[in-house]
């Protein structure tokens, strides 16, 4: 008997791969997907329109007929859609209120449904909800503090919608929160986030094609075991995708035969954090559980993306004999108003030099001759699980879940600068939620699933009014401290707000964003 799968997000990255996939095994499986009504979308899916397999649901996320329509008759939901970015950057407001609400939509479908124990919910979050991540703390695991890089107000918008999913009550979900993609389009992206990334930061790919056989192979294993559900996982393809931010551009410009970044772009023009970006201790677990990945070396997988992005060729032509000609190109993206971070220097901009780079100084003394950038090139085995150095979570991590109890709970409140406010707890239920209290004298109900496994916190404390107070958060919470502290100096004035219409978040009206395109526009 087939399964009936709603897939959100299906005209995205991610969602659309895993559409694909899911045609590979028509025999198996009905999809239903909710698409928004543009054009865009009806030529995508205009050769599924009249698949038997397929049923198409035209509304969104807020319309809540709609998802009660896609989610009736489902035995697997794969919420892999969102607001994304660009549209995060432009609508940082609307993506708050968008991402989360989402999530509460397909939660309540389910509830209706008189088989809602049975019904299998993914929700895709993303590597982003625990941002920058650079040495010495570039491990990363499940558990590990909530940290949304400043500005980020789709990291936000995701960890408030894996709030909703883990304490929905739901019998059977599942987080799974995903690396930076590897597809073809990625390379297309000439743009001035570009330099948005520290060159000594690391980042564990996947490719979306691991990551569409994620979601078929989610569904097409009935065996799973119960422990598997009501947790967190992090997307990863393996140890061969584990490379720094440098290594990323290497490969890229050495595949198409361009040469090296030295040649092409400035050290200076890059920032030295306040991105996001992990190595998995812990992306084995979903392997072991799934098999979803391909394993192909990565050099070979970035040459099999070439073939699908003829315009790089031509800038290739032009590069390997002519780098002086596209350099001054590329370096110009650095200097665009809103994005580019050598704009930022030279317009004076406080608040982006701060979170970029720490101080104006400090960028100043990153070198202009790459010969005196200290690059990070790790060995193989730096690149093993066994080399990695983890973050103490505050509690007993030896003992079995089902033995965690009261005291356990007290620990790990202490660890985060609160206290754990209620008197009792049935040992090893970590799904009932507890009272809890942060260090700033909020309190809170949370389930201990989600403070422990998922490294949520006070949901006071999260930028959802777009004020971080990281440096205060990391006085007063030694679990927060250990990824702030590890690239950042205590300083009690480092605040970051974000006004409305400064910087690249806050485009609220169609006007604006007309304006900023015309002045933007190649």
């Amino acid at each position: 008997m087939k399964k009936n799968v709603f897939l959100t997000g299906a005209s995205g990255t991610m969602g659309w791969a895993g559409f694909k996939e899911f045609m590979k095994h028509k025999d198996k499986f009905n999809v239903c997907v909710l698409l928004r009504d543009s054009q865009k979308n009806r030529e995508l899916f205009k050769d599924y329109m009249s698949d038997p397999s397929v049923r198409i649901v035209w509304g969104d996320f807020l319309e809540y007929d709609k998802i009660l329509e896609c989610v009736t008759g489902s035995d697997y939901v794969l919420h892999v859609g969102g607001l994304v970015s660009p549209g995060a950057d432009y609508y940082p407001r609307k993506t708050i209120e968008v991402n989360p609400q989402a999530m509460r939509n397909i939660v309540n479908a389910v509830k209706e449904q008189p088989n809602a124990d049975d019904i299998k919910v993914l929700y895709v979050g993303t590597v982003a909800e625990t941002g920058d991540r650079n040495r010495p703390t570039h491990w990363a695991r499940t558990g590990d503090p909530i940290q949304i890089s400043i500005y980020d107000h789709y990291a936000v918008s995701k960890v408030m919608a894996e709030q909703v999913i883990a304490e929905s009550g739901l019998k059977h979900w599942v987080s799974f929160r995903q690396s930076g993609i590897l597809y073809p389009e990625i390379l297309r992206n000439l743009d001035p986030i570009m330099f948005h990334v520290p060159i000594n930061g690391v980042l564990e790919w996947a490719t979306v094609d691991d990551s569409a056989r994620l979601l078929v192979n989610l569904c097409d294993n009935d065996d799973l075991p119960e422990e598997f559900w009501r947790s967190f996982y992090n997307i990863g393809s393996g140890k061969e995708y584990r490379i720094t931010n440098f290594e990323f551009e290497e490969y890229l410009l050495g595949t198409l035969g361009i040469g090296s970044t030295k040649k092409l772009f400035d050290p200076n023009a890059f920032i030295l954090q306040n991105f996001h970006g992990q190595w998995y201790y812990d992306s084995d677990k979903l392997e072991e559980y799934l098999h979803f990945r391909a394993n192909v070396p990565i050099k070979k997988y970035f040459k099999d993306m070439m073939k699908h992005v003829e315009f790089f060729y031509k800038l290739a032509f032009l590069a390997k004999p002519f780098p002086f000609v596209v350099k001054p190109f590329l370096m110009s993206l650095a200097k665009k108003e809103i994005y580019g971070t050598l704009n930022w220097i030279e317009t004076n901009n406080q608040d982006r030099i701060t979170s970029y780079f720490g101080t104006k100084e400090k960028w100043a003394a990153i070198p202009k001759d790459w010969d005196k950038v200290d690059i990070w090139y790790p060995q193989d085995s730096a690149r093993e699980t066994s080399a990695a150095k983890l973050l103490d979570h505050g509690y007993d991590e030896s003992k079995p879940l089902s033995e965690l109890d009261l005291e356990d709970m007290k620990k790990a409140a202490a660890f985060r600068g609160g206290e754990c406010l209620s008197t009792e707890m049935v040992k090893g239920d970590l799904y009932t939620p507890l009272k809890w209290k942060c260090a700033h004298g909020h309190e809170f109900e949370m389930s201990p699933n989600l403070v422990l496994r998922g490294g949520h916190w006070c949901p006071g404390e999260l930028p959802t009014d777009f004020h971080w107070a990281y440096d205060k958060e990391a006085k007063v919470n030694p679990f927060f401290a250990q990824v702030w502290y590890s690239h950042h100096s205590p300083d009690e004035n480092n605040e970051y707000f974000c006004d409305i219409f400064k910087g690249f978040s806050g485009f609220e009206t169609d006007e604006k964003i007309a304006e900023f395109k015309a002045a933007h526009s190649e």
